[in-house]
């Protein structure tokens, strides 16, 4: 099963079986038309793969409205990660891909909350409406 997503109809199916399944969800935030998003993608690509315990959603801010639409994102890339759906990171991520991984292998489920914005903290329950379809 993939571990990175974009949001897609014909994806929902196995990223609600990867949600379930995995006890992470790292999200990256970006817009098609920032260089260095385009060239972020492909190191969220690569981290996602080395991290059975996670699952990787990348968002468009435009064209993923639908779920992001709330999340006040002031510069790119932007990362989420969550422990289920309790909020464990929020903010700009340097867009290298050992960094990434650093990141996400020192996150785990015995991470302290974070205290994020409304739009960020309902992202997760967002998700899941977008998954029911």
């Amino acid at each position: 099963m993939a571990a990175s997503f974009k949001p897609s109809p014909e994806d929902r199916e196995a990223l609600r079986a990867a949600l379930v399944s995995r006890p992470l969800l790292v999200v990256g935030f970006c817009a098609a038309w920032c260089n260095t998003c385009g060239e972020f993608f492909r190191n969220f690509e690569a981290v996602a793969k080395d991290q059975g315990d996670a699952t990787f959603l990348w968002l468009d801010i435009e064209d993923d409205a639908e779920i992001a639409g709330e999340v006040d994102v002031e510069n790119f890339p932007t990362l989420a990660i969550f422990e289920r759906s309790r909020p464990i990171h929020f903010g700009v991520s340097l867009p290298h891909v050992e960094h990434l991984r650093r990141l996400v292998r020192s996150i785990g489920t015995t991470s302290s909350s974070t205290p994020v914005a409304p739009g960020v903290a309902e992202l997760p329950s967002i998700l899941d409406r977008w998954l029911a379809g």
